[in-house]
């Protein structure tokens, strides 16, 4: 644990140098919890940086109680961003390319374009999903908000590319676990979202929009007994979003176009 988290208050610490105005999103899932607590061990309990929470306004209630009281308690500054154009104009009933694109990716941009951020701290994890595992520490986006998945640059000796057109995507946790989160979490005494935690032998192990989240068969009611399911387990984390099932190259091309 020491060693992934050395590691990450590095990357961390790179990216506050290196960038004039960099932000961190932050879902309130366990994963995008973890990386501000990363942050907060990384600047001596602080963070300098706004902190982007995307709405899309079919977020679970949950999610955003747990927003606003740990936005209270950190006392970071939190940015609600959302996509006013198609905000409670488009759903989880339309093709959910559109949705996750209008609703995330295009609320993000003119985040972005606001503000102007030239760097993005994000959440992801090798082993979270196939195409994540395609991403680099420093990941750089064209002014499009466009990844090219297929010309990326090798990172040896920690040495990281930045973006010379957009903005660069930095990835802290990318060698993280889900396994390590959770003993981060445990680790940490960190709040987090009650909805992790199995009630009628269910529980949610990845957190997304309401309509398009699904819950999974598990007894794991604490920390203790999820991570014990996740030592044993071989289903996959994101098997209960949408997103992920609607087709096979669904996220390459959300990820693409500057999806999370």
């Amino acid at each position: 644990m020491n060693e992934l988290v050395s590691k990450s208050v590095f990357i961390l610490r790179e990216a506050y140098f290196e960038f004039k105005k960099p932000a961190i999103l932050w879902s309130t899932g366990k994963d995008s919890t973890v990386a501000l607590s990363l942050c907060r061990d990384a600047f001596m309990g602080d963070i300098p940086f706004p902190v982007i929470h995307i709405d899309t306004g079919y977020k679970f209630p949950m999610m955003y109680e747990v927003r606003d009281r740990l936005a209270k308690e950190w006392g970071f500054n939190l940015i609600v961003a959302k996509n006013p154009k198609w905000f409670s104009k488009i759903g989880p009933k339309d093709n959910k390319f559109k949705c996750c694109s209008k609703l995330k990716t295009e609320a993000l941009q003119l985040c972005v374009k606001e503000y102007g951020f030239d760097a993005l701290i994000l959440a992801i994890r090798r082993d979270e999903h196939g195409i994540r595992a395609k991403e680099r520490v420093f990941s750089p986006r064209d002014d499009k908000f466009a990844w090219d998945y297929k010309h990326q640059s090798v990172e040896m000796w920690n040495l990281y590319q930045k973006s010379t057109k957009g903005h660069t995507r930095i990835h802290p946790i990318l060698h993280w676990r889900e396994l390590d989160c959770w003993e981060y979490v445990k680790e940490k005494n960190l709040f987090f979202n009650p909805m992790y935690l199995a009630k009628d032998g269910k529980r949610y192990r990845s957190l997304g929009c309401e309509p398009c989240t699904n819950t999974i068969d598990s007894t794991a009611s604490n920390i203790d007994e999820i991570v014990e399911e996740l030592r044993t387990t071989k289903k996959a984390e994101r098997e209960g979003r949408a997103q992920d099932k609607e087709h096979t190259f669904t996220m390459q091309k959300l990820r693409a176009l500057g999806y999370m």
